[in-house]
Parts: C-alpha cells; sequence; structure tokens
C-alpha cells in the first residue's frame, strides 16, 4: 500500500542500455527472492550478466534498484487500498486488499521483505507514503467495524500479523498456493464481526515501520535508513 515513485527508464535510452535495464530488474527480483534484499549488488549484476558499473548507473543505490524491481507490486498495493477504500462494502474492500497483499506475497517470494519494509523513508516522500497507508489503513478498519462486518477487536496492527504470518507460509511452502489460500480463508473467516471465538490478546505494537527484520529471516533484512 505505500506508494512508490515511479523509476522510469530515461527517455532517449538506447535499445540496449534498456534491454540491460530489464535483465538487472529480472535478476534483482530473483536474487532477492534467494537471499533477501540486503542481497550485494555484485550478485544481482553476476545474474543479469552486466558489470557492477552497469547496474550503478541505471541504479545508483540499493534503495532504488528494490523500488525499480518491485514498482508494479507497489503500484498494485497502492490501488488495492485506494480500490478498498472506495468500495461500498467495507468488508468487501477490506477482504479484497487483504487477498491481493498476499497473492503478491505468493507470486514474487522476493517482495515481501521490499512490501514490508515499505522502502526506506529516508525522504520527505517515502514517509508521507507510509502515513499516507497507516491512515489508510486505519480508516479501512474502523469503517469495517462500524458497518458491523469486522470483529471489534480487530486493531490495525493485526495487519502486519497477517502479513508476518503468511511471509513465513510462503518462504516454507513456496510452491503451494492451496496453503496459502487456505490460510488467508482462515484468517478473514475469524475476522468476521459473526465469528463465534473467545476475545483476542491485546493488539501488538505493530506498524509498517516496526515490522521486524533479521538477516537470516526468510525474507531478508530491513535496509539501514541513512
Amino acid at each position: 500500500m505505500v506508494e512508490s515513485s515511479r523509476i522510469a527508464a530515461p527517455e532517449g535510452v538506447r535499445a540496449d542500455a534498456r534491454r540491460n535495464r530489464e535483465r538487472v530488474l529480472v535478476a534483482a527480483r530473483t536474487v532477492f527472492a534467494e537471499r533477501g534484499i540486503d542481497a550485494p549488488m555484485a550478485t544481482v549484476a553476476r545474474r543479469a550478466g552486466v558489470g557492477v558499473a552497469t547496474l550503478y548507473r541505471h541504479f545508483p543505490t540499493r534503495d532504488a534498484l528494490v523500488q525499480g524491481a518491485f514498482e508494479k507490486q507497489m503500484e498494485t498495493c497502492g490501488q488495492a487500498l485506494t480500490n478498498a477504500l472506495a468500495a461500498p462494502d467495507p468488508w468487501q474492500g477490506f477482504q479484497q486488499l487483504v487477498e491481493t497483499i498476499c497473492d503478491l506475497q505468493r507470486k514474487e517470494r522476493g517482495f515481501p521483505a521490499a512490501f514490508l519494509a515499505a522502502l526506506p523513508d529516508s525522504t520527505a516522500e517515502h514517509a508521507q507514503s507510509r502515513k499516507h497507508a497507516e491512515h489508510g489503513i486505519t480508516t479501512l478498519v474502523h469503517r469495517a467495524q462500524a458497518a458491523g462486518a469486522l470483529r471489534a477487536d480487530f486493531h490495525p496492527s493485526d495487519l502486519g500479523v497477517v502479513m508476518l504470518a503468511h511471509c513465513g507460509l510462503v518462504a516454507a511452502l513456496p510452491d503451494d498456493a492451496e496453503a496459502s489460500r487456505r490460510l488467508v480463508a482462515y484468517l478473514l473467516q475469524s475476522f468476521r464481526a459473526d465469528a463465534t471465538l473467545e476475545p483476542l490478546p491485546s493488539p501488538t505494537t505493530l506498524t509498517l515501520d516496526s515490522l521486524p527484520f533479521t538477516s537470516d529471516s526468510p525474507w531478508g533484512r530491513r535496509p539501514p535508513r541513512s
């Protein structure tokens, strides 16, 4: 749901340079899926079959490479949040948002780290995007609760818990789409206001900015902030 700045190839770039740029992006998604988004830039360059200097000409920083590699996925999440907020039925909007995010996590194994890290907010634009996403999620949750569809003790931070749980499943069973869909269905059913369940413990203090990363986690380490 964090909006990304478009990292487009400059106008007038030669065809071979554009091809190199696309090869770098494809290689980056593969390497990030295998080794996390803190994988060496040189590893990405080798996988793409280009020199490190060529990689840095297109993407001068790791942040720019991560953003470029998952630009379409970030835009999909941003549009999913916009659509969810515009849905006449708040529960349907909430459900579609969760399903869209989890589907992207399953299809792009390197994407969870980029999404959960929400890109380093070293610029005012990134910080504003994060703030916008947090506000949108909170608004959507409150609307679904006001409509009597979402259980009253659901907290916006629970969406972060859902993403982390689903990340773990995808890391363990990357080719099992049915397991992914089943987990998401279980979770969504448990969030319904009419679910016959015991009250939940107190919500976590997690935010999009505080989701944990470690160097040995299946989704990689949060990139260091400048």
